[in-house]
């Protein structure tokens, strides 16, 4: 089911604060800081040069998963990765072709060690540190560990000035949005229930981040 932003977004309180466009000077501060703490950063203007950044940073022949992500959803990826001309092993497609609920839930493990994985953030602190949170763990925990690689896409709203402002962040932006998505999408209410602080990637070149210049995903 694929949804946008505006989809459900009227529906949430959210604190808009926290969910601005920041200035150049910011955006420099923050690839600066994360660059110091492992993450590979690439800064596009719109969502179409980023589909394009994925596209060619993606080699052929590996396989590829991607967690929920309405940023992804945004730039295109999601229809991309199911319908594109690439030469990728798609896993989503795999995984949503099991009938069987005990072999698609384990395959969707599986899918947790893929060459590449894709999604999206929460919060990033121009500090460094990135923050993130789900109900089950499918979308982040791929993100420590598991994965060879990660790729994570978001918006410049998604800055903020400190870990603090980040995990504020997640609660009174990220989770009011999810929760409106999950109620249309699922008929069930999201939960804060399994949280990510990426405080550092020590494996050089293994997780990347994408920066958009626009104001996507939550």
């Amino acid at each position: 089911m694929s949804q946008q932003k505006s989809d459900y977004a009227d529906d949430a309180d959210i604190d808009a604060d926290l969910d601005q466009l920041p200035d150049d000077e910011v955006v420099e501060a923050t690839v600066e800081n994360l660059e110091a703490s492992g993450f590979d950063v690439v800064v596009v203007d719109t969502a179409d040069e980023a589909l394009e950044t994925l596209q060619s940073h993606i080699p052929a022949g590996v396989s590829v998963m991607n967690g929920h992500s309405t940023t992804l959803e945004e730039i295109g990826f999601d229809d991309y990765l199911s319908e594109g001309d690439h030469e990728w092993e798609s896993l989503p497609d795999q995984i949503w072709s099991i009938d069987d609920d005990a072999e698609r839930q384990a395959a969707r493990r599986d899918s947790q060690t893929a060459d590449y994985f894709l999604g999206g953030i929460n919060a990033i602190a121009q500090t460094g540190e990135l923050v993130a949170a789900d109900l089950s763990g499918s979308r982040i925990g791929a993100y420590p560990f598991a994965a060879s690689n990660v790729v994570i896409v978001s918006g410049v709203n998604k800055i903020v000035p400190t870990l603090q402002d980040a995990l504020d962040r997640l609660e009174s932006v990220a989770y009011p949005l999810e929760n409106e998505r999950a109620k249309e999408a699922y008929g069930v209410e999201s939960m804060i229930a399994k949280q990510l602080i990426f405080r550092q990637e020590v494996e050089e070149g293994r997780t990347t981040v994408v920066l958009i210049r626009e104001q996507l995903g939550y």
